[in-house]
């Protein structure tokens, strides 16, 4: 079975252009629930596109959530 994979740029690129850093700061805040890297190929980190376009579903939904409240 093949799995989509996304690069930090890529996820970068889908969040609007983030910086390296608010990704990385993301990944060390266990509270926000961003995905572990899937695979490293070469010291190149890559995330399964699911569990990426899942968390933007989460956060997407929180922000309704909060907005709503």
């Amino acid at each position: 079975m093949s799995k989509r994979l996304m690069s930090s740029k890529a996820i970068r690129t889908a969040f609007g252009e983030i910086s390296a850093m608010t990704l990385w700061r993301w990944q060390q805040d266990a509270a926000l629930g961003f995905p572990k890297p899937t695979v490293n190929i070469r010291n190149r980190n890559f995330w399964d596109a699911d569990e990426i376009e899942a968390f933007r579903d989460r956060m997407a939904r929180a922000a309704v959530e909060k907005r709503a409240a």
